[in-house]
């Protein structure tokens, strides 16, 4: 398993494609579970609780059913992310009709910089906001959102968005190797704003019909840090960089694929630390920031956590804030109070937005059967847009019961609004029609249709300019010098 440095004597990696239906039937009533094919345990462990081994059997059956849902998800997401990018290359269905018995139908290419994935279908915005300006305290918050936005297009669409529409400097985009899922399946792209002389790191989250996402989403594997003494999601872990003989060595070396693939098999967290190094050695005063909505802002804060683990002192001076929109909790307690100290004794700021019942901030539970707890600043917003520093999200645990009538009350609102608030607003908020029919689907499920990436741009966009600190810009004469 991991080295005695890392993770000693209390971990938990579930091996879903190594058991049957038995073997998920015996860990109903075994107390002995190192002994089930579906787990690698610390020697001696065993998991008493009957609810915690629910939650374990529950976690085996969802990761099950998304291997064998891996290429139906990705054959349909591919053909809805066609269709749409077909119907917007043609103008609408009338003109790609007309077109089609003309022999002139444009058909769009998965590469191009003009192909939008599902997510940005639902809201094409990509531009900055004119209103939110330099020392503006929203403009890092939104700078963070619009990066964690456009992180789910492809390489090309990220780029021209950076240097075309923003303006600024594209660093590169990754897609990074996870040791457990032997699989690529990790993605960041970094750039650099020069108005405030910062770096940006952005994760890219859940993409919808990707089955591995998923997987890493609901592996409740966890590892325990032995020089923290925390407990860390273990599916978030795999995906950041964690080596699956070997835990988190200070330094590895990035294997070639032996494949004809284009990428090297490198690793998300030692990939993007030795970037850093690389890019904030040519400047003394750039910084840099991290983000990412979804599973990308779980990434974004875990990120500095092994920064801690390795002492890189230097590297969290230069760590100007993270900021996570819409993000799933990581650890336990104790992993809480360790980086509540950390990230204050370095000044970092670590702002967490939450909008209205999405139900992924409210995801693992905060429970003793879980043992998951969040941390930092909580800044939500209601479904009228306006903002509060509070110390949780309310409904913390997505009660189904107790809190259904109202999520249902505010999703019809969410409904009617998506009618009105081009009139409300104003014209730039107008939203199309695949976004009502998302939000239709919200009447079903109100917290899945609130994660979407729309009412967050709305929220930073409307919200009061001063519910955050100001964020001013450096006046250095030295800029970041980008080869």
């Amino acid at each position: 398993m991991a080295t005695e440095d890392e993770f000693s004597d209390d971990y938990v990696v579930l091996k879903p494609k190594h058991g049957g239906v038995l073997d998920l039937l015996r860990l109903l009533w075994t107390h002995d579970v190192g002994k089930s094919k579906f787990m690698d345990v610390s020697p001696g462990l065993k998991i008493i609780e009957f609810r915690r081994r629910l939650i374990v059997i529950n976690s085996l059956i969802m990761q099950k059913a998304l291997h064998w849902l891996e290429k139906p998800m990705a054959w349909a997401g591919s053909l809805l992310e066609m269709w749409l990018n077909l119907l917007y290359c043609n103008g609408n269905f009338a003109v790609l009709l007309f077109r089609f018995f003309q022999g002139k139908v444009v058909m769009p290419d998965k590469e191009s910089a003009a192909f939008v994935s599902a997510i940005g279908c639902l809201d094409r915005r990509v531009d900055l906001s004119k209103d939110i300006k330099i020392g503006d305290c929203r403009y890092i918050a939104q700078l963070s959102l619009m990066a964690s936005k456009i992180s789910y297009e492809n390489e090309a669409f990220i780029k021209i968005v950076v240097e075309k529409r923003w303006e600024m400097d594209f660093l590169g985009f990754y897609d990074f190797w996870n040791d457990y899922l032997e699989r690529f399946s990790t993605q960041a792209f970094m750039m650099y704003d020069k108005g405030i002389d910062m770096v940006v790191v952005a994760f890219r989250g859940t993409s919808p019909f990707d089955a591995s996402d998923w997987n890493t989403d609901f592996d409740l594997s966890w590892f325990k840090l032995p020089s923290i003494n925390c407990k860390v999601h273990g599916g978030f872990m795999k995906a950041l960089g964690l080596q699956k003989k070997i835990g988190w060595p200070k330094n590895i070396q990035n294997n070639d694929s032996t494949d004809d693939d284009k990428h090297s098999r490198l690793v998300a967290y030692y990939t993007i630390r030795e970037k850093l190094k690389t890019i904030l050695g040519t400047n003394s005063s750039t910084k840099y920031i991290l983000t990412g909505h979804s599973l990308g802002g779980a990434l974004a804060i875990l990120f500095p956590m092994v920064l801690f683990l390795h002492d890189e002192t230097w590297l969290m001076e230069r760590l100007e804030g993270v900021y996570t929109f819409g993000q799933p909790r990581v650890g336990d307690e104790k992993l809480c109070e360790f980086m509540e100290e950390k990230l204050s004794l370095y000044g970092v700021k670590y702002y967490r937005f939450v909008y209205g019942y999405d139900i992924v901030p409210r995801l693992p539970y905060d429970d003793k059967a879980y043992m998951f707890k969040h941390f930092g600043t909580c800044v939500y917003y209601n479904s009228f847009y306006q903002g509060q520093i509070v110390k949780e999200e309310p409904d913390k645990n997505y009660s189904w019961l107790t809190w259904q009538i109202p999520k249902i009350i505010n999703a019809v609102w969410e409904l009617i609004r998506s009618f009105i608030i081009r009139f409300w607003k104003g014209s730039e908020y107008a939203e199309g029609w695949l976004l009502m029919m998302y939000r239709l689907f919200g009447l079903l499920n109100p917290g899945m249709a609130d994660h979407a990436l729309q009412d967050y741009v709305n929220a930073i966009n409307l919200s009061s300019s001063s519910l955050l600190p100001s964020s001013q810009p450096l006046h250095n004469t030295s800029r970041l010098k980008i080869n």
